[in-house]
């Protein structure tokens, strides 16, 4: 079950493949900087085969043996490879297949099998072919074949086999899993197509997830992908489920503070950011105030624990918060205090238990104005993008199997994305390094430069290094971990639901006319409808709620 990857001997065609072909990405396997750590004692987190239930046991394979690839086509135009996994332990089984674009350092995994009950897993009947390289004049080492398993009834297939040759594999090649313990999935992201982006027509590869993701959801991620030669048809593969819903390969607190110590992310701040974070309870002690509808002229102190703040219900718009009325004490809460920092960290299992995600919440009492690019001018937008309160996060999936670290999550405004170890900075051992924009705090993988718009307008989010930044493993704290029960108390202002800055609208027409008076005429009327089409988180001056409240808490990111 080692990080190793061997590659088999392929049929080539001289005729359709190169014989100086250039190094690709994925000829080389991504190691994370460090060793991993010795996990603490505890039930089942790191001890490398999970239980599902019912009989099916199953494990986190990463040695591969390369079965096909090829060398066009996909992300970049790079092609893809496809691998069948290899050093399966004692009684296990293949699944299924693995691919990867080679557009990416290889670090891949599928799940192995093994049936303790003589039912969770049988082999297929036979194989239908769904596609062949065969009359494709691509670049590609030899003909590949990719194959569905016909599984007997009352099983679901959860993996494609590949081959080189036009014959059927054999039929205890892999195995489909009992009806009963799979779970729908869907197509994730694209790994390969002949053309250089999908084509909702044509053929494609994707790589797969569970329909239903969440901390109460009980779907597996196999890590296999499925081929299909047309997206608007149904999924043909399925995806394991955790059918006792066993969450013992879950970390306990000692395992938890060791995951964080060795992963802990650092996030460095723009050189010119004004606004940076502080602690809640910093906030709540420098003056913060709660306000009431129908109350507005008597604000409440809060208290540092936020112990006075309405607890539960929905967002109403009944009450809100707001930085001091001093306008001296205003002006240097919003700076915020880096010494006084600390993120606020949240354990979930996701994917049926076998990942846990550590959601790494970080708390600005201010979010600055936006700026805008609109071709070669940079301009400032006044009010715009500014608010009271502002909550971002950044996401460390880890696998319960062994403890890798297996993607990130970045926050970006309303929405984000995940991005893989092999595409991260590392600082410090195997802890990702972090940029936060300038003023709206967004979070990103890489420092420069991410235009929000297009045709060459947008929102400027700037990131870069500088002497402001947060290690975020010496100021932590677990806020929620709901899987370990009553182990965790969770701070009062974790159940304040309303907002955590006051709703201020603004003549959004004024705003752009002191703008306009800065571009050149043929500029005017691009820039107001750009303008106009902005969420309204931009738009107006209103504060977010609180980490609980958001989609994710219990959900995916994505």
């Amino acid at each position: 079950m080692g990080n190793c990857l061997s590659s088999t001997q392929s049929a080539v065609n001289p005729n359709v493949i190169s014989k100086n072909r250039k190094a690709l990405p994925i000829d080389a396997s991504f190691k994370l900087p460090a060793p991993l750590p010795s996990w603490p004692p505890g039930e089942g987190f790191g001890n490398g085969v999970i239980d599902l239930g019912d009989g099916l046991q199953v494990c986190q394979v990463s040695s591969f043996n390369k079965v096909w690839a090829t060398h066009e086509g996909g992300p970049d135009n790079l092609g893809a490879s496809f691998f069948e996994p290899s050093q399966f332990p004692q009684g296990f089984s293949m699944l299924g297949s693995y691919s990867q674009p080679n557009n990416t350092l290889f670090y891949g995994w599928v799940l192995a099998g093994k049936d303790d009950s003589g039912s969770a897993l049988k082999q297929p009947i036979d194989y239908t072919l769904v596609w062949s390289s065969e009359a494709l004049r691509i670049k590609q080492d030899g003909v590949g074949y990719i194959w569905l398993p016909s599984p007997p009834d009352g099983y679901k297939a959860v993996g494609h086999v590949v081959t080189t040759s036009p014959q059927k594999p054999p039929l205890g090649k892999t195995r489909c899993v009992r009806s009963d313990l799979t779970d729908e999935c869907e197509m994730d992201s694209w790994i390969w197509g002949p053309g250089k982006e999908s084509d909702p027509n044509g053929f494609n590869v994707y790589s797969l997830l569970p329909r239903s993701r969440g901390t109460r959801a009980m779907g597996v991620c196999v890590g296999t992908f499925v081929a299909q030669n047309t997206l608007t048809a149904p999924v043909s593969l399925a995806c394991v489920k955790n059918g006792v819903s066993n969450l013992s390969c879950m970390p306990n607190r000692n395992q938890i503070q060791t995951i964080f110590q060795a992963y802990s992310p650092w996030i460095y701040f723009h050189p010119d950011e004004q606004f940076l974070p502080s602690s809640v309870s910093w906030y709540f002690k420098n003056g913060a105030f709660l306000y009431r509808k129908g109350d507005e002229s008597r604000p409440v102190p809060i208290e540092s624990d936020g112990s006075n703040l309405p607890q539960g219900g929905a967002e109403d718009d009944m009450y809100w918060l707001d930085l001091p009325v001093d306008e001296g004490e205003k002006e240097r809460v919003k700076k915020g205090n880096l010494q006084e920092s600390q993120v606020y960290l949240h354990i979930k299992p996701m994917l049926g238990g076998t990942f846990t995600d550590v959601a790494v919440w970080v708390f600005y009492p201010f979010n600055g104005p936006s700026r805008a690019k609109v071709e070669f001018i940079n301009i400032p937008l006044g009010k715009i993008g500014e608010h009271v309160g502002d909550w971002e996060h950044v996401t460390l999936r880890i696998s319960n199997f062994n403890g890798e670290l297996r993607g990130v999550y970045f926050s970006e405004h309303s929405g984000g994305a995940w991005v893989k170890p092999s595409e991260l900075e590392f600082q410090d051992g195997n802890k990702a390094v972090t940029y936060s924009s300038l003023h709206g705090h967004a979070m990103y993988a890489k420092p420069g430069l991410v235009l929000q718009g297009r045709g060459g307008i947008g929102i400027r989010n700037d990131t870069a290094k500088s002497k402001k930044f947060m290690d975020t493993g010496t100021h932590s704290l677990v806020v929620a971990a709901e899987y370990l029960g009553t182990a965790i108390n969770e701070p009062p202002w974790l159940d304040y639901s309303r907002k955590w800055g006051p709703k201020i609208t603004y003549d959004i027409s004024e705003e752009i006319k002191k703008v306009d008076k800065l571009l050149p005429g043929k500029l005017k009327s691009a820039f107001d409808k750009f303008v106009r089409s902005l969420p309204n988180e931009v738009l107006r001056e209103e504060g977010p709620t609180g980490p609980k409240m958001k989609r994710n808490w219990a959900g995916d990111e994505v």
